[in-house]
């Protein structure tokens, strides 16, 4: 029994000595990630800072960012994503900012929640963000989403989750027009990278950032399953998410001009092409295709 204890405990403090080193990489990776996203000429924290070493810092002593939006660009700088994942307040955007649904939204909210057992409340998480997003003039402040959590029953936290896991959820402010460029394989074959710098070029922004007029706002986005019509972006406003499709770097100034003059945009192909048609035309289902149909959900309790 002795032997047994004694290889059991070589074999813990083995164990115990792996995760102790696997935690001072952690540390050290999270500093050199600080640095990287500290603005210019902010000094970063040493590893021996951190909590549970010889010292400590207050949060005033790591590198915090100008602006939000100079943050949310250092942050999402690979792929332009709008905002962070921790929640950094603002004189706009705390807990105790006022916030409740229009009357309007009330209704609605009464419709989605219609479609779910009393039981799965929850299950309407994303449509109440949704409304709160367009709401709030298409950004999702913290107060809108501990009213949404509130409304549903949830814990916030369960709502912040599915907040920072979607990018259609924006958390800062951001432009008027939210134009999100497919980056995913057919997008990028087809040539993504290209209508990104055409965006960001006319929008007068760069990749993450807002345009000094307030109006655009242009990130990459993962696939938004329109592969066929690949290049395309969605452009998505306090009212409608078009999809634009079949997209050249001129046709996508194109949208962007549009936009800037208040003109409509032509929603779908940007080509003569109609719909996802390959170039021979329509080859299957020439006919009337009958359905989808749904069964009756009340007939059947």
């Amino acid at each position: 029994m002795v032997q047994y204890n004694f290889h059991f405990v070589k074999r813990t403090m083995a164990v115990a000595r792996t995760v102790a080193a696997r935690a001072v990489g952690l540390l050290s990776s999270t500093q050199r990630n600080l640095a990287a996203l500290a603005p210019a000429g902010a000094s970063v924290a040493s590893a021996a800072a951190f909590p549970g070493a010889a010292g400590s810092h207050p949060p005033s002593a790591l590198p915090q960012p100008a602006t939000a939006t100079a943050f949310a660009a250092a942050a999402g700088g690979r792929r332009g994503l709008a905002g962070v994942v921790v929640h950094r307040p603002s004189p706009t955007n705390t807990a105790e900012t006022p916030f409740d649904f229009s009357d309007e939204n009330y209704a609605k909210i009464d419709t989605i929640l219609a479609r779910y057992p009393s039981n799965y409340r929850a299950s309407g998480v994303i449509p109440l963000l949704d409304l709160a997003q367009r709401q709030a003039g298409g950004w999702l402040p913290l107060s809108a989403m501990n009213k949404v959590a509130k409304v549903l029953g949830m814990a916030p936290v369960k709502v912040y989750e599915v907040a920072t896991f979607y990018t259609m959820f924006v958390r800062e402010p951001i432009g008027k027009y939210h134009i999100q460029v497919c980056g995913t394989t057919p997008c990028m074959l087809r040539g993504a990278r290209d209508i990104v710098a055409a965006a960001t070029d006319e929008a007068g922004c760069a990749l993450g950032a807002t345009s000094e007029d307030g109006l655009f706002h242009v990130t990459e986005v993962e696939c938004l399953g329109a592969c066929v019509n690949a290049p395309m972006a969605q452009i998505s406003s306090t009212t409608a998410d078009p999809y634009v499709e079949d997209l050249t770097p001129d046709s996508m100034r194109e949208v962007i001009r549009a936009l800037r003059a208040g003109k409509d945009i032509r929603v779908g192909p940007q080509t003569e092409r109609p719909g996802c048609a390959g170039p021979q035309g329509k080859t299957s289902l020439l006919g009337d295709v009958p359905g989808p149909y749904c069964r009756d959900l009340k007939a059947e309790g």
